[in-house]
């Protein structure tokens, strides 16, 4: 793709860096083959070769960002599907995470959307008023239908109530019975820890299990994922450069093998740091290595560890659902249904498996009628398989689904950490 920015243009860094993406654009459109949203809306502006187009001509010609434009890039699910189909190696979420944070700069939002856009920028990775929220939601939802849509969607995505956690919060989870092979920090992620705590309970578990001591340092934040994909880019750097500091910190003692993450679109980000900081004197190099020593917890588990599998007596037919995050993000593909098939289970692959379940993030509230399609074609793709159990590697995906079928769903590491002897997940306790 021809570019046109002036040199004054290009000692600006970010555009210095998209300037690089765009030459590498060939305009064949095979994104737009892969793109959920272009699948759905059959708008060229609504895939990743038109979005390309409307932000190299924002940044080029210094243009203020219209509401024609912003609905388009807002549409844009950051599923990274069309990075997986582009033969050119376009870094599709690169760009669009620059026209976003551009937008944020330039754009006067309407009032009702910066209000919501503000109140889950700081609600969801902030435990204390993600549980007041809770509370707040209880309160109204007998007064829902007085709501607008986006918070009726919220309100619908919101949990009932948390769970009892099991396993005692504390920094360091040692080894039992078992000599220490290797140590790894573990990020615990925003809403999980509060919604689904079993997740982080399965893997520490898992982990201890096989000879793996677990830290999870008390100061560690929201891993920015989700302010940053809003173009809120001060609030996301400053969770960026709090954990990076502290992980860093931990490496140098000598004894951190790994940054694990159960939640993909927190490791996606993760591995992401080196780049955001690449041109960063203070922490490029700090963010570097923590990108290298970022891991998905399947990732870690196939690479790293001898699982010992016990045989169940009832054999399972069970769905694998790869988030967009894990198979376009991470470029993790057999590693968890290595792992699943260990189980001698019946595991399924879903039809149009690389299309996004809706989830991505905020998006099933932003943009709540996209997201309900998504799910719809999702969950016909999973129950004309007729498992009995969906096995996915992401909160997020998890959450969305579950609203769309009552096939129980749960995390990867649960299924894994009860056929190495951990409980049985209470989900499963039915079957």
């Amino acid at each position: 793709m021809q570019t046109n920015f002036t040199e004054e243009q290009l000692k600006i860094k970010d555009n210095k860096s998209s300037e690089k993406i765009f030459k590498k654009c060939v305009h064949c459109g095979m994104c737009n083959a892969t793109c959920p949203t272009y699948e759905i809306l059959g708008d060229e502006l609504d895939g990743p070769r038109g979005r390309i187009y409307l932000i190299q001509d924002m940044l080029e010609n210094e243009r203020k960002p219209t509401s024609n434009i912003v609905k388009h890039i807002d549409r844009c699910l950051s599923c990274y599907s069309c990075m997986t189909t582009c033969p050119a190696g376009v870094n599709y979420m690169h760009l669009i995470d620059h026209g976003r944070k551009y937008i944020e700069k330039n754009y006067e939002r309407p009032f009702f959307d910066r209000i919501i856009r503000n109140s889950l920028s700081k609600i969801l990775p902030d435990s204390k008023l993600f549980k007041l929220s809770i509370f707040l939601v209880k309160l109204g939802k007998p007064f829902k239908f007085l709501f607008p849509s986006k918070i009726k969607n919220m309100m619908d995505l919101m949990p009932v109530s948390f769970p009892k956690k099991v396993l005692k919060i504390k920094e360091i989870y040692k080894t039992k019975n078992k000599k220490r092979i290797a140590r790894v920090a573990l990020l615990t992620g925003c809403v999980q820890k509060e919604i689904s705590p079993q997740i982080n309970e399965s893997t520490i578990r898992i982990l201890n299990r096989h000879g793996v001591e677990v830290v999870v340092p008390e100061k560690i934040r929201c891993c920015g994922s989700l302010n940053h994909h809003l173009g809120k880019n001060d609030l996301a750097h400053q969770d960026f450069i709090n954990n990076i500091n502290i992980w860093h910190d931990e490496y140098l003692k000598g004894n951190l093998d790994a940054i694990l993450s159960n939640t993909s679109g927190c490791g996606t980000t993760m591995k992401d740091y080196g780049f955001i900081f690449k041109d960063d004197k203070n922490m490029k190099k700090k963010a570097k290595k923590i990108s290298e020593l970022t891991k998905d917890v399947s990732e870690y588990l196939s690479e790293n560890l001898n699982l010992k599998f016990k045989k169940k007596e009832k054999k399972l037919r069970i769905a694998y659902h790869s988030a967009c995050s894990m198979q376009h993000g991470q470029k993790i593909h057999s590693q968890p249904m290595n792992l699943l098939e260990k189980t001698k289970n019946e595991i399924l692959e879903i039809p149009e498996g690389h299309i996004c379940c809706g989830s991505a993030g905020t998006y099933n509230i932003l943009q709540s009628k996209i997201a309900k399609q998504l799910l719809k074609n999702k969950v016909k793709n999973i129950e004309s398989l007729k498992p009995q159990i969906i096995s996915t590697g992401n909160i997020g995906c998890i959450t969305q689904i579950r609203h769309g079928t009552n096939i129980p769903i749960l995390h990867t590491i649960e299924l894994l950490d009860w056929y190495t002897g951990g409980p049985k997940p209470k989900i499963l306790n039915k079957l």
